[in-house]
């Protein structure tokens, strides 16, 4: 199973296009999604430069190790190994998880989309991811186009030695599904970013995890 300990659970916040459109924002919402409780942050920045991406990213590094949290990249190894990021997300258009895994490094976390298939998902294991993730699993704001994927699929990876993530419409009432089903973590981009009271938000998502998950608390 995941190599970290405490081992990869817990709510995963996954920026949203609203929150990177300044680093003002981008980095008073990051807070509050941490004072909420998220174990995870990922920066998901598909539309500003090079630059701003890179200081973004240092600036979020800083702020998750005050909080104890994860600070996973999106799409960018590169970037993640330079701002000491804890670990790359990528997914199944971007560079493939063994050189992701070359890029940051043996000790850094490597998490994997892999939409609905069992077979992507051991194909990514074998390369060296640490988590992999499932989605969308019911109506999504963020990506509506999206495949959808199938609870049964997130049971079918339990025999896999990673961590797997649920992701896509996620709200709180949905979390004990999915966590019963097998999810380790929880990706949440809307739910948590598009709240009006974000750390609110948060602390309703991490609260209906801890009540669903019972293998943590073995």
């Amino acid at each position: 199973m995941p190599r970290f300990n405490p081992p990869l659970r817990g709510i995963l916040a996954i920026t949203s296009e609203a929150a990177v459109a300044s680093p003002e924002r981008l980095l008073a919402q990051a807070r509050s999604a941490l004072a909420g409780g998220a174990a995870i942050l990922q920066y998901r920045d598909k539309w500003n430069g090079d630059a701003i991406k890179a200081r973004n990213a240092a600036q979020l590094a800083e702020l998750c190790r005050d909080f104890a949290a994860h600070l996973m990249i999106n799409d960018d190894p590169a970037l993640a190994r330079s701002a000491a990021a804890a670990g790359v997300h990528v997914g199944a258009d971007d560079v493939d998880v063994a050189a992701a895994r070359r890029i940051v490094g043996d000790r850094a976390i490597v998490g994997a989309t892999c939409g609905d298939s069992l077979l992507r998902a051991q194909r990514a294991v074998e390369q060296g991811a640490d988590y992999v993730a499932f989605g969308r699993l019911f109506p999504s704001r963020t990506k509506p186009l999206a495949p959808p994927a199938h609870l049964a699929t997130l049971a079918g990876a339990r025999t896999l030695p990673a961590a797997i993530c649920a992701i896509g419409g996620i709200t709180p009432a949905h979390v004990a599904t999915v966590v019963a089903a097998g999810a380790d973590l929880v990706a949440v981009v809307d739910g948590i970013f598009g709240a009006d009271d974000i750390e609110a938000a948060t602390r309703a998502y991490v609260a209906a995890f801890n009540a669903a998950d019972t293998r943590g608390r073995r």
